[in-house]
């Protein structure tokens, strides 16, 4: 049997009794086999010394047993890593910061409690994946949409606590934004509700996130300080219709124009979805040496020279796409309104009529929708990123992102661009890399620089040194992850650094308050208890 780090075999023994009488025989895991299942998928650690494994599994069904797990846990002084799903592939998967943490699974805790068509919102726990409030929806044929991220297996819960984002309008695709009142089992096995849940026999817990008093919900984003065990979340009232369409300029220096006018649009409300900036003619830029080398340094005569090559192929420099969801009338004027302003504002502006779909949803429209995200229809087909092709005949065991969040502004993408690619050079990996901004938050954008994990652990130190010199070169330009995979959470904590790190400093106090021993979550996203600094 595994043990965790700090206790002796004879404690951990009594303790796994202990979970045993509390839980229930069949829902405690300690077998190689069984926890091997924890292991992170997408670990850029794999088979390493510093693969992170669990010591044990539990599977608690309600928040009495959540209650009763962390009362035995803390009392012995047991990590304890919790989990939604365990699907955050990509970020960690099910896997503890901590190697030897006790894994709390909670996906048998998977009861939509509530879905409330007239005031659009659901209260859930943590084992319910977006497929399944899909489905609870379609099945009551509640005029509801979810906001699903990329992989539709993974938890609600989960992945608003994670800040994870979606696709459709605001604030829907911000899902700890559209998040409402939680539930939280503390270190201790105390039960908090927080906002209007405090009120007992609360009848507006989902509507209204403030209560009353300080609001200590953002505490238990992206940290370790309590187990969450219902939360409530806001649902896209179904809306009439949907359209989109691409704003396509010619010029590399139009980028300015069409971000400043997009971040106009958007803060307005015109434009009341994400959206996201392409460049057609970057694409193409690779199977050309010179142009490559004149992109990357882009001084006056290299934009000349670009700007001759893109007319010469009628290809766009800039695209970003604009989705527009309500009344047909509104979303159709709005549409036209912005097509006026670009006219107005960028010489040589093209547009390209995408798709326009009025609901209630059939299957017609899903098999010619584009993308089923944007429809909020959960999927996994962002797993084939990394399946063979032509382009990929081996394949990968899956993927990391770089994700830091810029300004939504025109000079922010160029500057990032020219940054992250003298990394590249500097660090003698490839040049030619994927930078997407997409604007999942309404008012800046995420670059998306993908890597892929496989099984070589010579691959794998490589891709994190890159990781972490891109961490350590954003930081230093002002931008800062979001988010990132459990190997990195330090590295991204430490960027974090104003004051003498005061950041770091205040979550550590709140640790230490609210979690004296330091159980819950030992160094998410750089958060560890006294013992472990």
């Amino acid at each position: 049997m595994r043990i965790p780090p700090g206790l002796t075999e004879a404690d951990f023994t009594r303790a796994v009794g202990e979970f045993r009488q509390a839980i229930g025989n069949d829902w405690v895991f300690t077998e190689d086999a069984d926890l091997d299942l924890y292991r992170d998928a997408y670990s850029p650690l794999w088979d390493e010394a510093e693969e992170k494994i669990a010591s044990a599994a539990l599977a608690p069904q309600s928040a009495e047993e959540v209650q009763a797990v962390m009362k035995i846990a803390n009392a012995y002084r047991i990590p304890i890593y919790p989990v939604s799903t365990g699907r955050n592939l990509g970020y960690g998967g099910s896997a503890p910061v901590l190697s030897g943490s006790v894994v709390l699974d909670l996906k048998r805790m998977n009861r939509i409690i509530e879905v409330n068509e007239a005031n659009a919102f659901a209260l859930v726990e943590p084992g319910v994946s977006y497929f399944d409030l899909y489905r609870y929806i379609q099945e009551k044929k509640l005029k509801l949409w979810i906001d699903c991220p990329d992989p539709g297996w993974g938890s609600v819960i989960g992945n608003a606590l994670d800040h994870g984002c979606g696709y459709t309008t605001n604030p829907y695709r911000d899902h700890f934004e559209a998040h409402c009142g939680m539930e939280v089992v503390l270190a201790n096995g105390d039960l908090v509700r927080t906002g209007m849940g405090a009120l007992p026999n609360a009848e507006t817990w989902q509507q209204f996130r403030w209560g009353y008093g300080p609001w200590v919900d953002g505490l238990f984003g992206q940290s370790n300080f309590g187990v969450v065990t219902k939360m409530g979340i806001w649902l896209l009232p179904e809306p009439e219709a949907f359209r989109s369409g691409s704003v396509q300029v010619m010029h590399y220096n139009d980028i300015h124009k069409l971000v400043e006018i997009t971040a106009r649009m958007m803060n307005k409300g015109v434009l009341n979805a994400g959206t996201g900036l392409q460049s057609p003619m970057q694409f193409g830029l690779g199977r050309n040496p010179e142009l490559q080398q004149r992109y990357e340094r882009a001084n006056d005569e290299d934009v000349r020279i670009l700007d001759e090559a893109a007319q010469q192929t009628n290809t766009p420099w800039w695209s970003s796409q604009f989705k527009f969801y309500g009344p047909p009338g509104i979303i159709n004027a709005s549409w036209d309104y912005v097509k006026q302003v670009f006219t107005a504002e960028i010489e040589g502006v093209r547009f390209l009529e995408q798709e326009y779909f009025e609901f209630p949803m059939t299957q017609e429209i899903i098999d010619k929708s584009q993308d089923e995200n944007h429809l909020g229809i959960p999927s996994l087909s962002v797993f084939s990123l990394g399946a063979r092709s032509n382009f990929n005949p081996t394949g990968t065991n899956g993927h990391l992102g770089f994700s830091p969040v810029i300004p939504m502004t025109g000079k922010a993408v160029l500057e990032s661009q020219k940054v992250l690619a003298e990394v590249f050079r500097e660090m003698n990996a490839s040049t030619v890399f994927n930078v997407f901004p997409q604007s999942y938050h309404q008012r800046t954008f995420v670059i998306l620089v993908g890597f892929s994990v496989v099984r070589d652990q010579t691959t794998n130190q490589r891709t994190r040194e890159i990781f972490r010199r891109l961490v350590q070169v954003a930081a230093e330009h002002g931008w800062g992850e979001y988010r990132t995979h459990t190997a990195f959470m330090d590295d991204c904590a430490a960027a974090y650094s104003f004051n003498d790190h005061a950041l770091r400093r205040l979550h550590e106090t709140l640790k230490d308050a609210i979690d004296p021993n330091g159980i819950i979550s030992a160094g998410r996203y750089g958060i560890w208890p006294k013992h472990l600094r």
